[in-house]
C-alpha cells in the first residue's frame, strides 16, 4: 500500500482501526458474548432468519478458504525465503502443549511458565540456525510451496479440533507474549535509529533515520487506481471481517466476563492497528536504513525504497512484500547491536 505513498496508507490505518476495524471487532464479541457465545452466522440465523444462517456460513466459507489459502501461502514463501524462522516456529508446538497440560491439570499462575516459554523462544530464535538444525532447516526450505502449505493445512485442522487448551489456546499465549515483546524491540530500535543512526555500515557510520518514501504518490508506474486499491491491501490493519470469526468463535467463550470485552475486543483491534503502523514505518523509513539491491550490493536512502516500490511490477510478488518488512524491522533491530541473522529470523 506505501506504493500511493506513506500518508494515505496512514491514515487509512489510524482512522480505520480506531473508528472501524476496533468497533466491528468489539461489537462482534459482545453480541457473541450476550448470545451465549454463539457465532455471528449462528446469531444471523436466529434473529433474522434460518435462511441468512446458510446464506451467512456459505460466505464464511468462502472467506475462510480465501484466509487459509492466503495465510498458508504467505507462511509457506517465509519459510523459503528464510529458512532460519523454520524450526523456531515448529518446536512452538510442542512448547504449546507442555505449557498447556501443565497449567490445565496444576491450574498454577501463569507468570513463571510464561517468563519461561517466552525465553525459550527467544533461544530458538538465536541458535535455531545452527549446526543440525541450520541443515535442517535448509532441508525443509527445499520444499515446494504446494507440499507446505498441504502440512500447515493439515496442522490447522488438527489444532482447530483438538481441545482449545491442548493447543490452540497456549500457542496463541505465548505468540502473544512474542509478538508484545517484538513490538517492544521495534520501537526501542525505532527510537535508537531516530537518535543515532542505523547500525554501522562498513565504514563505521551510521545511516540517518528518515521516511524516504513519498507522502503522495498517486500514479506509480503500472500500478492501478488508488480507490479501491489501498484499501484492499491494507485489510486487518484497519478493518478485517475474519476478525468477528476470531471474537465470536473462540474469544467470546474464552473471555472472564463482559466487562473485559472493551480491552479484548476494541483494545486488540488498536495494537493491530499499532503494528499496522511500525510495518508502514518498516517499509518507508526502515528499508533507508540498507537493503540489498537490484545488483546484490547495499543501498541506502531513497534507493532503498525504490528497490521495492519502483515499480507495480516490481513489487507484486510475495516476496517483495514480505522482505520489505522483513528487512525494514530488521534494520530497527541491528541499530540495537543485535546480530544481524537474529534479526531477520525474529522478524
Amino acid at each position: 500500500a506505501v506504493m500511493w505513498g506513506w500518508l494515505p496508507a496512514l491514515l487509512w490505518v489510524v482512522l480505520g482501526s480506531i473508528l472501524v476495524g476496533a468497533v466491528h471487532d468489539f461489537g462482534a464479541l459482545v453480541v457473541s458474548m450476550r448470545n451465549h457465545g454463539q457465532t455471528v452466522g449462528d446469531i444471523a440465523g436466529r434473529v433474522i432468519a434460518p435462511r441468512v444462517r446458510i446464506l451467512f456460513l456459505i460466505i464464511l466459507f468462502l472467506a475462510l478458504t480465501i484466509v487459509l489459502a492466503i495465510f498458508g501461502l504467505v507462511i509457506a514463501a517465509v519459510f523459503k525465503m528464510y529458512p532460519a524462522a523454520i524450526f523456531p516456529c515448529l518446536v512452538q508446538i510442542p512448547i504449546a502443549v507442555l505449557i498447556g497440560l501443565y497449567l490445565h491439570r496444576r491450574g498454577v499462575n501463569l507468570l513463571l511458565p510464561s517468563l519461561l516459554a517466552l525465553g525459550l523462544m527467544y533461544l530458538t530464535v538465536a541458535y535455531g540456525n545452527v549446526g543440525l538444525l541450520g541443515a535442517l532447516n535448509e532441508s525443509l526450505a527445499s520444499w515446494s510451496i504446494l507440499t507446505w502449505v498441504i502440512v500447515l493445512l493439515a496442522y490447522s485442522y488438527v489444532a482447530s479440533v483438538l481441545p482449545v487448551w491442548t493447543l490452540l489456546q497456549p500457542r496463541d499465549f505465548i505468540n502473544s507474549l512474542q509478538l508484545i515483546s517484538a513490538l517492544a524491540l521495534i520501537v526501542i530500535g525505532l527510537v535508537v535509529a531516530g537518535l543515532i543512526g542505523g547500525a554501522p555500515t562498513a565504514g563505521g557510520e551510521r545511516q540517518a533515520l528518515e521516511i524516504v518514501a513519498p507522502a503522495f504518490r498517486l500514479a506509480p508506474q503500472d500500478a492501478p487506481f488508488l480507490f479501491p486499491f489501498l484499501f484492499v491491501t491494507i485489510a486487518c490493519g484497519a478493518i478485517s471481517g475474519f476478525h468477528c470469526l476470531v471474537s465470536s468463535g473462540t474469544s467470546s467463550k474464552q473471555i472472564r466476563c463482559e466487562t473485559d470485552a472493551q480491552f479484548v475486543g476494541y483494545g486488540s483491534m488498536l495494537t493491530e492497528g499499532f503494528l499496522a503502523v511500525l510495518v508502514i514505518l518498516a517499509c518507508v523509513a526502515g528499508l533507508g536504513l540498507g537493503v540489498a539491491g537490484t545488483d546484490g550490493s547495499t543501498v541506502f536512502g531513497q534507493a532503498a525504497y525504490e528497490a521495492r516500490y519502483a515499480t507495480w511490477g516490481g513489487a507484486n510478488s510475495l516476496g517483495a512484500k514480505v522482505g520489505a518488512f522483513v528487512e525494514g524491522s530488521a534494520n530497527f533491530l541491528k541499530a540495537l547491536g543485535l546480530n544481524p541473522g537474529f534479526a531477520v529470523a525474529l522478524m
